[in-house]
Order: structure tokens, then sequence, then C-alpha cells
């Protein structure tokens, strides 16, 4: 007797029964998908017939979404337009530039002051 296939597991080409073929969505489809369940425009459903994926994709969309909002959020200073990781780092370095140089200049009153000016000649 020969075995039985099922039109899903031929179409999957994974031979397990009742997955459907991955579906990638583009970054612009993945926030519409979030904004879509965050204003109420659609059901998680609706969302999953649409863009032809399972609704548990929509939960981890939205899932990722929230977590990248959030650490945007936690990084944002006020005052600062657009400030980055790097931006961030930059205006600590050029924090650390000015009190190095406060430093030597300090450091080099003093010498001036011990050795006095003959000990520049």
């Amino acid at each position: 007797m020969s075995e039985k296939s099922t039109p899903a597991a031929s179409l999957s080409g994974s031979g397990k029964a009742g997955r459907k073929p991955r579906t990638r969505l583009a970054p612009s489809q993945k926030y519409e998908v979030f904004t879509a369940v965050l204003t109420n425009a659609s059901t998680q459903r609706e969302l999953a017939e649409k863009y032809r994926i399972d609704r548990s994709t929509i939960q981890g969309i939205c899932r990722t979404a929230k977590g990248g909002a959030l650490d945007a959020l936690a990084q944002a200073v006020p005052g600062r337009r657009g400030s980055t990781p790097e931006q961030a780092e930059l205006a600590q370095a050029r924090e650390r530039i000015v009190r190095l140089e406060k430093t030597v200049a300090e450091q080099a009153m003093r010498l001036h002051l011990i050795e006095g000016k003959d000990g520049w000649d």
C-alpha cells in the first residue's frame, strides 16, 4: 500500500503536516501590523489573514516593537535632538577632554610656581 500525502505537507516541502510556507514581511509591513493592533483598527485574526501569517507572529511583532520603543525612549535625553549611543559617547569624550585640559593647565601652573621662570630658559 502506498503512503498518503496531505496537501499541506506537499506545499511546505518540509514533510510536516499543517505548516504554511514562511511569509517574510518588510519592516514597513511590520510597522503597519503594529500600528493596526495598537489603534484597534484591525483584529489580530484579520491581520493574520491579510498578511498570511500566524497570530503568534503578530504578537511577536508587537512585543519587538514595544521593546524597541521602550529602549529608544530610555536612551532619549531631554534637550538633545536625535541622541544616539554614539553621540552620547562622543559627548562624554568631549567632557573628559575638557577636564584633562584643565588638569594639564593646573599642573603647568604649579610647575611654573615651584621651579620659577628660570627653569624654562
